[in-house]
C-alpha cells in the first residue's frame, strides 16, 4: 500500500452513510483532527481538534445539516495548513468573519435600539454614523485607528461641534462593542481622555451654544397677519407651531389620532417628545380652525403632509417659508419669543410657562400634577398668546417691511 493511500485511510475514516446513521452521543473521528460530534439531543456538528504547546484546542466547523462531509474535510485541511504555517485556525477564521465598521455599527444599533424609546434618538444614531462616519464604513473594525477617527471629526469639529462630540461618542461605543465581540483589541481610537482630547482643539462651553434666532415680541403680530394670508401648507404648519409653542418636529410629524376635537387638546405621545414624556397642548380657536380646514382635505394620517409625497414636511420647509418672507429667524426661535412674551407681558406662573414649552418642572410628582390639573391654566395662557399674536395695535406694533 502506498504512503498516499495509507494517509487517506488514516484521514478519511467516515463515509456519507456512517455520518447519516450516527445516532449515539459522542465523537466519531474522520482522521486528521476532524470529528463528527453527536450531542445528547442527537444534533450533529463538525469539530476540528489539535494541540498547541501541548494544550488541546477545538474549533467548531458548523452543523452537519449545513456542512457536508466533503466540505468538513476541506475546512479541516485548511486548518491543518494554518497550523503548518504557524497560524492559529481560530484567529484566521475570525479574520474572515470580522465586519466592516458600518456593518458593526448597524449590528450595534440593532442590538441596542429596542431600549431606546425616543424615535428621534434612534434616527440620530443611524444618521450620524451613516452620514458623517462614511470614511470609516469600509474599514474592518480592527483596522480603525486614531488618525481615521480624526479624519472624520476634524471637518465638523468647529462648525458642528455638538454633532461632532455625539459622533465621537457613538464611534467609541461601536468600537467598544467590536472589542467585546473579539473583532478588535487594544485601546479604543475614539476614546477622549488620553487620546483625542490631546489632538482636537478645546471649544469653550459658551462658544458651543448656538441660539436659535427669535423674533422681537412687538414685530410678531404683523408677521402673523402676513403668515395667515399665505396659503401654503408650510404656512399653516408654522402658524400652528407658533400658536402652540411646540417644536418643529412635533408639529411636522403630528397625526390626526393625537387630537381630541371635543376636548380641544393635542396629546403628543412620549415617544415623539424630546424629554420622553407625554405632552398635552390646549388648542386655542385659531389652531382649531387650522385643524378643521386641513381635516376636510386630509389624505392620510399626517396633519401637515407634503402636498406631493404626502410624507411629513422636512425641517427645511419652515426655514424656506421664513426666508421667502424675508425673515432670518428660525421656527424654534418662536418658542423663545413665546417665553419672552409670557415672562415679560403676563403674570403667569413660571412653572405654567415652562410646562407649556414641555420643559421639565420640579420632580415627577409636580410634573404629573401640572400635566393634568394645570391644563386649564395653560389653556388660558395659550388663549392670551393667540390674542396677542392676532390683534395688531398700530401704536404698539413695529410695522414689517413689504417684501
Amino acid at each position: 500500500m502506498t504512503k498516499a493511500k495509507q494517509m487517506a485511510r488514516l484521514r478519511n475514516k467516515l463515509n456519507v452513510s456512517a455520518v447519516k446513521n450516527a445516532k449515539k452521543p459522542g465523537r466519531y473521528g474522520d482522521g486528521g483532527g476532524l470529528y463528527l460530534h453527536i450531542g445528547k439531543t442527537g444534533s450533529q456538528s463538525w469539530v476540528f481538534v489539535w494541540k498547541r504547546n501541548k494544550i488541546k484546542r477545538e474549533m467548531g466547523l458548523g452543523s452537519a445539516l449545513d456542512i457536508s462531509l466533503k466540505q468538513a474535510r476541506e475546512k479541516a485541511a485548511q486548518c491543518r495548513q494554518d497550523i503548518e504555517n504557524s497560524k492559529d485556525p481560530i484567529a484566521e477564521r475570525d479574520k474572515t468573519s470580522e465586519p466592516t465598521f458600518l456593518e458593526c455599527a448597524l449590528k450595534y444599533i440593532a442590538d441596542h435600539e429596542k431600549q431606546w424609546k425616543n424615535e428621534k434618538h434612534k434616527y440620530q444614531w443611524r444618521h450620524t454614523l451613516t452620514v458623517y462616519a462614511k470614511p470609516l464604513h469600509q474599514l474592518r473594525v480592527s483596522q480603525v485607528t486614531t488618525p481615521d477617527v480624526l479624519a472624520v471629526l476634524k471637518p465638523i469639529w468647529m462648525d458642528k461641534h455638538e454633532t461632532a462630540t455625539r459622533l465621537r461618542s457613538r464611534i467609541e461605543a461601536v468600537l467598544d462593542y467590536a472589542t467585546a465581540m473579539h473583532w478588535r483589541s487594544g485601546m479604543n481610537p475614539a476614546i477622549w481622555r488620553g487620546n483625542l482630547k490631546s489632538l482636537l482643539p478645546t471649544i469653550s462651553k459658551a462658544k458651543r451654544v448656538v441660539h436659535h434666532k427669535a423674533m422681537d415680541i412687538d414685530v410678531l403680530p404683523a408677521f402673523m397677519t402676513d403668515l395667515r394670508n399665505r396659503e401654503a401648507i408650510a404656512a399653516r404648519l408654522v402658524e400652528f407651531a407658533i400658536l402652540t409653542a411646540c417644536r418643529s418636529i412635533e408639529a411636522r410629524e403630528a397625526v390626526w389620532s393625537e387630537f381630541n376635537f371635543e376636548k380641544r387638546i393635542w396629546t403628543i405621545p412620549k415617544k415623539r417628545m424630546k424629554a420622553g414624556r407625554e405632552h398635552i397642548v390646549p388648542l386655542p380657536d385659531r389652531t382649531m380652525d387650522i385643524l378643521k380646514e386641513l381635516w376636510d382635505v386630509r389624505q392620510n394620517d399626517l396633519v401637515f403632509p407634503h402636498p406631493n409625497s404626502l410624507k411629513s414636511l422636512s425641517v427645511n420647509a419652515p426655514r424656506a417659508l421664513l426666508k421667502r418672507m424675508g425673515r432670518d429667524e428660525t421656527l424654534h426661535g418662536f418658542r423663545a419669543t413665546f417665553k419672552s412674551w409670557a415672562t415679560d407681558r403676563t403674570n403667569i406662573q413660571r412653572e405654567i410657562i415652562e410646562m407649556a414649552l414641555a420643559h421639565k418642572v420640579g420632580n415627577e410628582v409636580e410634573a404629573s400634577y401640572l400635566r393634568t390639573s394645570a391644563i386649564e391654566k395653560r389653556r388660558s395662557l395659550m388663549n392670551r398668546w393667540l390674542k396677542f399674536c392676532t390683534e395688531i395695535e398700530s401704536d404698539k406694533v413695529v410695522k414689517l417691511h413689504q417684501y
